[in-house]
């Protein structure tokens, strides 16, 4: 097929990706990636530390749409089943099923990179002392940790919020309370939500809890109690179960950046470009239409670029901080007042885990099989912790090793963004000593990654985003895509819908972008069924 249109794609995450290879392969639009950063992947790369892979943030490879979980499985094949026989694993879909078929002779990930690994999802809290499951279930455990007093009280807690919910829910905090009973919301969610975002969980828009956890609820915790007993084990997609009770996922052996390594090396082999230190710095618009743009190479030498679509997955403040001639005042006025949350990882490199028993990092999945746990003790701000060891037995240099990641939510420019890494490093292992989770003369090393502009917010000038679209959507071959061209709470599966819809309107010729903006709010992509 000739290349006879070019697209400009600003940003090289799973977005701006996805979306060029979806070019190549179903249009005659040659994709031209520039990716300000140096790696592909943006917060779904893999970083490495001295032979140990971090994957930032922790990202499934689960989603309810069949179109993305199809893509992923073109790009890298799932692991053979290793127990010398043929045999499909069942992927049960609403009102149909489909099988993902695991060959005995299918990839070894002991022999071949290029595979994706099937993973057991576990995550917990770590709240006074004591670990519960995330979400919450409804068991004797669970029960006997709580204590028969406190279980009481978060049930009337409960029933209250039933018979008498907060109308019309306006915050984060009403919409918590609706669903678990205040009780319930101020032991498992206040405390963290409000460390992740930095401000009280009345300021936050309920539009955060809808776009991230819609569907579950207390009594969907006990529906899933009760359905537990019989569902089925093998069932990977999982459509019919909430995003957040998921029990198996998909997972790059080398953690997600190796998905997005292998498409940029697909979009190259293709006749598509992706450039690593570039960043688009001008648009120029003229009735309608983007009419070219300014790319900044890393050598700091501007240079004039055309297209015939433009694709943004950068943030919504730089973007309209692009537009020449300027953006409206009202749209610049909101996207100023947009504010994001930033995130640090401090990676810890450990001979053995005080929390869960004295494991070493061999046996880690058997004393410690979380992917991840919430922190909700009180006097620390660490807010996670990822066992990378469970995510991947290939992101650890050395199996005898355990190695975690300390999940920090801040503010560029605060005074922990601004912190030193050795001392911000003796700062996290001080923390997770005083919590019991590690003895600090277990660890061998340590390194600090700082990310900026990871969580779009849903408070600031949020309320007025319309003003923005308004603009960006009157620019007929501009698409916003992505978790921030959105300024959206996507889930790396959402970003890469906002792609595929953006060229099936291409294709079709259809210039509405609503459908693009439905993704992740309407019931056919959302998290809930």
């Amino acid at each position: 097929m000739s290349q006879e249109r070019t697209a400009i794609i600003i940003g090289g995450g799973p977005a701006g990706l996805t979306t060029a290879l979806e070019l190549l392969e179903r249009t005659n639009i040659k994709p031209i990636v520039y990716e300000g950063s140096d790696n592909v992947g943006g917060i779904a790369r893999t970083f490495v530390h001295a032979g140990n892979r971090i994957d930032i943030g922790g990202h499934r490879f689960f989603s309810k749409s069949d179109r993305v979980m199809d893509w992923w499985s073109r790009i890298l094949p799932l692991q053979g089943r290793g127990d010398g026989q043929d045999g499909p694993v069942s992927l049960g879909y609403q009102n149909k099923s489909r099988w993902l078929h695991m060959p005995a002779d299918g990839p070894n990930p002991d022999q071949v990179d290029d595979v994706m690994l099937l993973r057991a999802r576990r995550s917990r809290i770590l709240w006074d002392g004591k670990l519960f499951d995330y979400p919450l279930s409804l068991n004797l455990e669970t029960l006997g940790k709580l204590g028969l007093g406190a279980t009481i009280l978060i049930g009337f807690s409960f029933l209250r919020s039933q018979l008498a919910p907060i109308r019309p829910e306006r915050s984060l905090q009403d919409f918590f309370i609706n669903r678990f009973g205040r009780r319930l919301y101020n032991t498992f969610f206040k405390d963290y939500t409000e460390k992740v975002w930095g401000v009280s969980c009345q300021l936050i828009s309920a539009e955060w809890g809808a776009q991230r956890v819609k569907g579950l609820s207390l009594l969907g915790i006990v529906k899933h109690a009760f359905g537990a007993l019989f569902r089925r084990r093998g069932d990977v997609a999982q459509k019919d179960v909430e995003t957040s009770l998921i029990e198996q996922f998909l997972y790059p052996k080398h953690g997600p950046g190796q998905m997005w390594e292998r498409v940029a090396d697909l979009v190259r082999q293709r006749g598509g470009e992706v450039h690593m230190g570039c960043r688009v710095t001008g648009l120029q618009h003229l009735n309608g239409q983007i009419i070219g743009a300014t790319m900044l190479n890393g050598t700091g030498a501007a240079r004039a670029v055309r297209g015939d679509y433009y694709f943004s997955t950068t943030d919504v403040r730089q973007l309209l901080g692009a537009m020449d001639p300027p953006a409206p005042a009202a749209a610049k006025e909101v996207s100023n007042g947009l504010v994001y949350r930033d995130f640090i990882t401090v990676g810890l490199l450990l001979r053995r885990l005080k929390l869960g028993g004295d494991a070493t990092g061999h046996d880690i999945a058997e004393k410690m099989s979380d992917n991840w746990i919430y922190v909700q003790e009180p006097g620390v701000k660490v807010g996670r912790l990822q066992f990378f060891n469970n995510w991947s037995p290939y992101l650890v240099a050395n199996p005898e090793h355990v190695w975690i990641g300390l999940e920090y939510f801040c503010d560029e420019g605060d005074n922990l963004w601004s912190m030193n890494d050795d001392a911000l490093s003796a700062f996290a292992i001080e923390e997770l000593h005083r919590i019991n989770v590690i003895e600090a003369e277990a660890v061998l090393d340590h390194v600090v990654i700082r990310v900026p502009k990871t969580y779009p917010a849903y408070f600031g000038s949020y309320d007025r985003f319309d003003e923005v679209r308004q603009f960006t959507d009157g620019l007929e071959n501009l698409f916003l895509l992505g978790r921030n061209g959105m300024h959206r709470y996507n889930n790396m599966d959402h970003s890469m819908l906002t792609a595929m819809v953006a060229v099936d309107n291409i294709i079709a010729g259809k210039t509405d972008k609503s459908n693009i903006w439905s993704v992740n709010t309407e019931a056919d992509y959302h998290e809930e069924k």
